[in-house]
């Protein structure tokens, strides 16, 4: 038997004509088979190209023009009125249509569970990266056994919170030679000016508490902590992302070997303490995005069943919103840990605006993808507002809270201020305020003045638009007088510590970044916008600070962002990242746009063009040619659960290549800068060969 041919044709008559008009909803295919006539087609007017000579096919560039004029025109006259009603289908149960709409939202089918050896790659691999981590963060902790760069600050706070419940005062000179001798009676009860919250210092704390604090290894073992789960933590959320625990491997490798992120594990300030709460925010809100649209598949899908039942076919939603999601604790989550982010540094308030955005764009989307007639109302009241009391005050309690020791110690940094002026008859800024929570807001404006006038000059400040390539790396240690001759055994030793990023990692990540912006506005890659949102938060607004005195440093805040951002374009450039999961009617199917029907337009399940469901390839169930059992697939192999959580994708040696060489040249620069990045002795000469830039001495 001769398969037909199924290709549309325009202009002309040929062999297919009968099949193009069935695909097409033709009035006249319908007489000619003695059937009633369907509704008229909703296009009508000029083609959206020019006509084509008789027998000439549609090439696959007019087959979509076609397929997105059908849809805007379908669209406009819905919304208009002007369409004819459709043909009602049966009615779905509730499984069928959350099936549906879970598509719609990127999310997996009920029926589609994760094979467990995919799962078991999903933690070997971080949990292998995450173990060589550690030994690259916790190793040697003790060197140096001086106080280096900013631990002069932050570890002695952390000491004087375990010690007095508040930061005080170390007014002797050479009180740091004391320090690590395990001499802390310079520490004074007077209050010490100090401009950064209290989270940060309460966790190097545990370190000291555990280990002692005359020690580097008590000074530095909250940070090789975070460090540590920091790895973790990226890993697992980009195997979760990107649907491949290679991929998550790799992005918990590329952190692991990252020298800024290294260094400032093995070095008590507080900026990795920073990345480590944002990054678990930017995990809760993932978690959230999920969890939420799960239930909003769940809820939608039991509304419309009850209306396909009543109405004997497809129907739309009987109200203008889509229903309630209920809590969101995921957002709660995400709030505590963005308020303790906050609580370590003020950066992290950027986090909890550009995420809060996020979360209501995201939302808003998914309602318009089940149907809601009014979507962008429901996103700010069902969506936005409720996401908003489940973030942002639960942030903002969360800081608050973090001030719990300043506010229980009478004699913590101008605890008293407004109670001194007013026992002093002098006139009290905002007296209609608590004293206590007038001298907290004082102190707030105190700090506030001091961030926004740093100014002076230092040899180490460098621009915001500097950081992403690393133009200006810090260093953290260079000890003087240097390491004798036979420290080394050449004629001049040093011993340095410059957190300079991977420039492997880094480099490649400022041109991946060309491509990820591509991704989210071509592409529309939810995942890309995702990552973008990590640079918004921890990175642009530096330049808004740019006139003051800021460092390279500050970067390691967002390097996890700039590790997805080269994770994301490696598995575009080998084939390893697929596309979102969408289901193929949306914005076709009867609820995927407000006013749209089952079969409003060609290509959705009702009145499909040919080779979809409903008019399918010759040699199917739904073709009327001979149709064949399909045997069940073969169980993946190990190695592709490895590469893809469904073993769908098979790499190309070229895929290989482009991964090895990248991974490679990431791990030779590390293993090449190790002994720049820990502090090692070394030759003078030897040094140098490490300083590629001028800008890096």
């Amino acid at each position: 038997m001769t398969t037909p041919d199924r290709t549309p044709h325009l202009g002309g008559s040929t062999e297919s004509d009968e099949s193009t008009r069935v695909a097409l909803g033709s009035p006249d295919a319908a007489h000619d088979r003695g059937e009633p006539a369907p509704h008229p087609p909703i296009f009508a007017g000029p083609a959206p190209f020019p006509s084509r000579r008789e027998g000439e096919h549609l090439t696959d560039d007019d087959r979509q023009r076609l397929a997105r004029t059908v849809m805007r025109r379908g669209f406009r006259e819905r919304r208009s009125g002007t369409a004819e009603p459709a043909v009602a289908a049966h009615p779905r149960s509730a499984v069928e249509i959350e099936d549906d709409l879970r598509g719609r939202l990127g999310l997996r089918s009920l029926g589609d569970r994760l094979d467990p050896t995919a799962r078991l790659w999903g933690w070997l691999g971080p949990l292998v990266v995450t173990a060589l981590a550690a030994v690259m963060r916790l190793v040697n902790l003790n060197h140096p056994t001086r106080l280096i760069f900013d631990e002069t600050y932050y570890v002695k706070q952390a000491y004087s919170m375990l010690t007095l419940g508040y930061e005080g005062d170390w007014p002797a000179d050479d009180a740091n030679d004391r320090f690590v001798q395990g001499d802390f009676s310079d520490l004074s009860t007077k209050a010490d000016y100090v401009v950064h919250p209290s989270v940060g210092k309460w966790m190097i704390a545990v370190g000291l508490r555990l280990f002692g604090a005359d020690n580097g290894a008590g000074w530095r073992f909250g940070a090789a902590v975070v460090g540590t789960v920091s790895v973790l933590l990226l890993a697992r959320l980009a195997t979760r992302m990107f649907g491949s625990a290679l991929l998550g491997t790799v992005a918990g490798l590329l952190l692991a070997i990252d020298g800024m992120h290294l260094t400032e594990s093995r070095t008590s300030l507080l900026d990795i303490f920073l990345m480590f709460w944002v990054l678990v925010g930017f995990w809760f809100v993932l978690k959230d995005r999920e969890a939420t649209r799960a239930v909003l598949a769940r809820r939608t899908a039991a509304v419309l069943a009850v209306e396909e039942e009543r109405a004997g076919g497809r129907a739309a939603l009987p109200e203008r919103f889509a229903p309630r999601v209920g809590p969101r604790w995921w957002l709660v989550g995400a709030g505590v840990a963005l308020g303790l982010a906050c609580g370590v540094k003020w950066s992290g308030i950027y986090a909890v605006a550009v995420f809060g955005v996020m979360v209501f764009v995201w939302d808003t989307c998914a309602r318009r993808a089940v149907g809601a007639r009014s979507w962008l109302a429901g996103g700010v009241l069902r969506g936005g507002v409720p996401a908003f009391l489940a973030l942002v005050p639960t942030a903002a309690l969360t800081y608050v809270a973090t001030w719990f020791s300043w506010f229980t110690h009478a004699d913590s940094y101008r605890r008293q201020w407004a109670a001194d002026l007013r026992a002093g008859g002098e006139p009290v800024p905002r007296s209609w305020l608590p004293d206590t929570l007038n001298s907290w807001w004082e102190y707030h404006l105190v700090m506030w003045d001091f961030h926004n006038n740093l100014t002076p000059e230092h040899s180490y400040a460098a621009h915001p638009a500097g950081w992403i390539i690393q133009w200006r790396p810090t260093s953290f240690f260079w000890p003087d007088p240097a390491p004798p001759p036979e420290a080394c055994g050449a004629e001049r030793c040093v011993q340095a510590i410059t957190s300079l990023g991977n420039p492997v990692v880094w480099w490649l990540g400022a041109l991946a970044l060309v491509v990820l912006v591509h991704a989210a506005v071509r592409r529309r890659d939810w995942r890309a916008w995702a990552i973008l949102a990590g640079y918004a938060a921890m990175y642009l607004p530096w330049f808004a600070y740019a006139h003051r005195t800021i460092f390279t440093f500050y970067a390691v805040a967002f390097v996890p962002y700039v590790v997805l951002c080269l994770t994301f374009v490696l598995g575009w450039v080998t084939g390893l990242l697929r596309p979102p999961r969408r289901d193929p009617g949306v914005s076709t199917t009867a609820d995927a746009l407000p006013g749209t029907t089952a079969n409003a337009v060609p290509g959705t399940t009702a009145d499909a063009l040919p080779g979809t469901t409903a008019d399918a390839l010759p040699g199917t169930t739904a073709d009327a040619g001979p149709a064949t059992t399909a045997e069940p697939p073969a169980r993946p192999s190990r190695l592709a659960l490895l590469l893809t959580d469904d073993g769908t994708v098979r790499l190309t040696a070229r895929s290989w290549a482009v991964l090895g060489v990248v991974v490679g040249l990431a791990v030779a620069a590390a293993v090449f800068w190790w002994p720049i990045w820990t502090g090692a002795t070394v030759s003078y000469d030897f040094w140098r060969w490490h300083m590629w830039l001028p800008s890096w001495i």
